[in-house]
């Protein structure tokens, strides 16, 4: 019995440092320009683009299977910060995906939610509350304002309205021109 708890032991960790070696030896490294355009798209998640999210978008731009101007919730910023990472010219939205439109969220009519939960389903970020007839609301700040929500909803209780503009949500825009002319000065 002690003989055969010893050669188990034995073999779990020769296999365990086996394993260990060849995660460490064969680590498949990611690519680092997918990820620098992933974090310069918007992350709504709304396949606007014709891709099921923002990471196999950067995915299909990395590759050179997609354009860099599907993205309508990005807009024009967003190709331009896209156009100077990867080095080609900038190019007008493409209408065929859709138009870019200010930040908008979700608000449900709780009066009107008869609480289907189909839009809970269509929801890719869970930014919609609620259960099973019962009244659904929004967390405001995890909806991304992709519009999923608003084809299934069966008594249109949900509504897209422009994301109030305060102060902590204030951006600078994004600057046309990045250089910046050099000024001397003598003393």
């Amino acid at each position: 019995m002690l003989t055969a708890m010893l050669a188990i032991g034995t073999l779990a960790a020769l296999f365990g440092l086996l394993l260990g070696f060849s995660a460490i030896r064969f680590k498949v490294e990611g690519d680092p320009i997918v990820d620098q355009v992933d974090s310069l798209l918007p992350q709504t998640q709304c396949g606007q683009c014709g891709y099921a999210g923002c990471r196999p978008y950067a995915e299909a731009i990395a590759s050179g299977e997609a354009d860099i101007n599907q993205c309508p919730p990005g807009g024009e910023a967003g190709i331009q910060a896209l156009s100077e990472l990867l080095g080609v010219d900038p190019m007008p939205l493409n209408a065929e995906y859709g138009k870019h439109t200010e930040k908008q969220v979700a608000v449900i009519d709780e009066q009107v939610c008869i609480g289907c939960t189909l839009c809970i389903q269509a929801c890719p970020v869970d930014a919609i509350l609620g259960a099973a007839k019962q009244m659904h609301t929004v967390i405001e700040s995890e909806c991304t304002g992709c519009d999923l929500c608003l084809p299934p909803c069966p008594v249109d209780c949900i509504e897209m309205v422009p994301l109030k503009k305060s102060i902590s949500r204030w951006k600078w825009p994004y600057p046309q021109d990045t250089e910046r002319p050099v000024t001397e000065t003598t003393e």
